[in-house]
Order: structure tokens, then sequence, then C-alpha cells
């Protein structure tokens, strides 16, 4: 799927990944390939990107995720 991470100042991140692991306000949420439709808060935390078995992390201080059609939007503060 495709993934964006993207804060006021720049983009953390716009690429492929087989998992993203994000901080919902209401606990950790997995979105693999063939999510439903998801809008939701952020809190602070990190941001885990899964690809090829490789794992990465992008700290944020909350925001908002929008899964939709194999993509995901992370807008970060």
């Amino acid at each position: 799927m495709d993934v964006q991470i993207i804060t006021p100042d720049k983009s953390l991140y716009d690429g492929k990944a087989d998992l993203v692991t994000v901080p919902g306000t209401s606990g950790s949420i997995g979105i693999l390939n063939n999510h439903a439709p998801l809008v939701s808060s952020l809190s602070k935390g990190e941001v885990k990107i899964v690809l090829d078995n490789k794992e990465e992390f992008f700290k944020i201080d909350g925001g908002v995720v929008e899964v939709l059609k194999n993509s995901v939007v992370v807008l970060a503060s």
C-alpha cells in the first residue's frame, strides 16, 4: 500500500509499506493491505512502517490518519 506521513514543515515518508501501525487516541491501530476505510485522530507516539521485514519509526505529536483504497495518509503535528 502507499503511505505518506506529512507534517506542516515537511514530508517524513512517502513510499510503500506492508504494515503501518499508528498511535490512535483509543489505542494502537494496525493497517494492512485492503483495510476498511478509516479516519481517526492520533495521539503522541510513533508511526511504524514495515516493508520487506524492515521497520522504520517516525515520532509524531498527534494528528489524523486516513485510510482509503490501499492508501494511508498521516497528517502529523
